[in-house]
């Protein structure tokens, strides 16, 4: 059994995870030693800080993802100032662009992810960038605004990688680099150096194999730091210990 995983992007606020008091503690008790649960609208922004107040080892992300952007407003704003105040709120997010759903308008997902930049800036605090299909406009909001932060779950090209990278990002991989069609995944995730990458489950959703399909929780994590292992010439206690300070450091638990 591997000693302190950290699990850098979990969702275990939502409806997928209802036995969540059951499975939680099986998962510290596992070797799970912290959990960043993110939050993706203002609903699950409350439901991660009642969580993150519950759990000793869980911290929350609180934020608006760009699916769900087209209904903030600026008491949203208000609140996510007042709710950052607590001591376990440690970034701003998930925030960012979503071109494959486009479930928001994309000058509204433009609009959000900029004010909420600003807002984590404002506040000192790192940021969890989700990008799909929006590589580049990504990336140069990130250049205009300079966050610290992480791009979770990549899926961008190894080339891509070393531009976020050149702007100090940190960069998260998934179960998606067990898959045996995810080849992007996987030669971006070769490229990133040790120092600037995080394992994450984001579960529920992206299983690794041999669990692909299933529901995806932080058990599954030495999965993914095994196929990282692999890929470097490594140990995966070695891709614990080192991603699990990088999150550490970036998070500042």
């Amino acid at each position: 059994m591997y000693q302190k995983i950290f699990d850098s992007h979990a969702h275990y606020n939502g409806k997928d995870f209802e036995d969540r008091d059951e499975l939680l503690p099986q998962l510290f008790q596992s070797g799970i030693c912290e959990i960043i649960d993110v939050a993706s609208s203002m609903r699950s922004t409350r439901r991660t800080v009642e969580l993150s107040s519950r759990y000793e080892h869980i911290y929350s992300a609180i934020g608006v993802h760009p699916n769900e952007v087209k209904d903030m407003t600026d008491e949203d704003y208000d609140t996510l100032r007042e709710l950052s105040k607590l001591p376990k709120v440690v970034a701003i997010g998930e925030i960012g662009f979503d071109f494959y759903w486009d479930a928001s308008d994309r000058d509204i997902q433009r609009e959000h992810f900029e004010r909420q930049l600003i807002l984590a800036r404002e506040l000192d605090l790192p940021v969890i960038i989700h990008s799909r299909d929006a590589a580049q406009e990504t990336y140069d909001l990130l250049e205009k605004y300079r966050p610290r932060g992480v791009v979770h779950c990549y899926s961008g090209s190894a080339e891509m990688a070393q531009e976020i990278l050149k702007l100090g990002m940190y960069i998260g991989f998934t179960g998606v680099v067990t898959f045996k069609n995810a080849k992007k995944a996987v030669k971006a995730a070769a490229a990133v150096p040790m120092d600037r990458l995080l394992i994450e489950t984001d579960c529920p959703y992206m299983s690794p194999e041999p669990n692909r399909g299933k529901r995806n929780s932080s058990l599954n994590l030495p999965y993914v730091a095994q196929a990282i292992a692999e890929l470097k010439g490594i140990t995966a206690e070695e891709v614990i210990n080192v991603t699990t300070q990088n999150a550490e450091n970036l998070l500042g638990i």
